[in-house]
């Protein structure tokens, strides 16, 4: 399609373009007053517009009528969520075409917003078309990591976690829980597990861990668990899949879309509190169970989440909107 459209991007966040793309750039470096005034000159040459997410086609109401058509992107809590920001789910509900990350997130949408019932679900994807060139180690202890941001919201599932390892220690007495990520709630999450008498070789806070680091970090773990109830999509699950991991969601938000229970991984229903560490004490003690799920994690990986799949169901939906 860039072959036939004229196509140009603007970036608000970004000091520099973070890749090279063969596309025109305009960076706000942060300042949404030059964000904003980028849209607007980009509506005097460009025909259509689309925004990554509800909070950036709010741009779009600045830009002086008649407005270009365009599309946004729903990801989650932005709109479904009682709090969400009332000018965000406007944008959205204003667009002339929407997409949504998942069916579950369009559906919770819907429940606050009526109309954002239309949008049609593009399923997201890594930024790799082709699995890692390395293996799971198979030295080391049994390891479960979540990866994901220290929040005061607390619902990515890391206390679900942390209160139950003493059940997992008690069957997989070498297990560790590796928590990567930073976030204001750290220090609230280190000191559960010192009430709970979990040592540091129990359960270690990785804290940030860079780029370069994370083919060894996935390398090591045996099971990858983020029992969440606030995602829209969850990408980290299909990296975990990519990387032959399987995967433990929960019940409660897009998991299960993403996740398929008893093949990738499980979902757990956290209000049933035995299910979360029988389901880790299952993959932890049976290596053959965890790198068979793990398997069928990389061939959904690559039929529905490779960077190819989503660029050949995103280009098809362009090509209609366009089109039409």
């Amino acid at each position: 399609m860039a072959g036939r459209c004229r196509v140009g991007g603007v970036v608000l966040s970004d000091q520099e373009p973070a890749l090279e793309l063969g596309v025109q750039f305009r960076l706000a470096r942060g300042s949404r007053a030059k964000f904003v005034t980028a849209v607007n000159a980009a509506h005097l040459t460009y025909t259509h517009f689309i925004y990554d997410c509800a909070g950036m086609a709010r741009a779009h109401q600045w830009i002086p009528l008649p407005r270009r058509p365009f599309l946004t992107f729903l990801h989650g809590i932005e709109v479904w969520q009682g709090t969400a920001h009332p000018a965000q789910v406007l944008a959205a509900d204003r667009a002339n075409a929407i997409l949504s990350n998942t069916s579950f997130t369009r559906t919770k949408a819907a429940d606050l917003t009526p109309g954002l019932a239309r949008a049609s679900v593009c399923w997201l994807a890594t930024e790799d078309d082709c699995p890692p060139a390395y293996t799971q180690s198979a030295s080391g202890p049994p390891r479960v990591l979540i990866l994901a941001r220290l929040d005061e919201a607390a619902y990515k599932g890391h206390t679900e976690l942390i209160r139950c390892w003493p059940t997992v220690r008690a069957s997989v007495p070498n297990a560790v829980l590796t928590i990567a990520g930073t976030g204001p709630a750290a220090s609230r999450y280190q000191q559960l597990a010192h009430e709970l008498g979990l040592s540091s070789e129990s359960v270690e806070f990785r804290g940030f861990v860079p780029e370069a680091d994370m083919p060894r970090l996935w390398a090591e773990t045996t099971v990858f668990a983020m029992p969440s109830r606030g995602e829209g999509f969850g990408l980290v699950y299909i990296e975990a899949m990519r990387h032959g991991i399987p995967v433990i969601a929960s019940i409660h938000d897009a998991g299960p879309e993403v996740n398929i229970e008893g093949v990738t991984g499980y979902n757990v229903n956290l209000d049933r509190p035995d299910e979360l560490p029988d389901r880790l004490i299952r993959l932890l003690r049976d290596r053959e169970l965890a790198t068979n799920l793990g398997a069928n994690g990389v061939a959904r990986w690559a039929e529905h989440f490779r960077y190819s799949a989503f660029r050949n169901r995103f280009t098809r939906f362009l090509r209609e909107w366009i089109g039409g």
